[in-house]
């Protein structure tokens, strides 16, 4: 390896804005044990499918509907 690298001539990635970002969520735990159950069915990681399952309401512009109890 060198001591130094030149970097004046480097480009950022153009692709670095899709990475994945953490973040801490408090999900209950039937929300996880269900999509743990689906992660045994697919074998897709079950942080890999609550994702996917919210990217999927992203994109198709999904509302949820709340009503408070008076």
């Amino acid at each position: 390896m060198r001591k130094e690298y030149d970097f004046t001539d480097s480009i950022r990635n153009p692709y670095a804005k899709h990475f994945r970002k953490q973040v801490t969520m408090r999900l209950g735990t039937d929300v996880i044990e269900y999509f743990k159950g689906l992660a045994r069915e697919t074998g897709v990681p079950y942080q890999n499918l609550i994702n996917l399952y919210l990217r999927d309401c992203a994109h198709s512009g999904k509302k949820i509907s709340l009503k408070w109890a008076s």
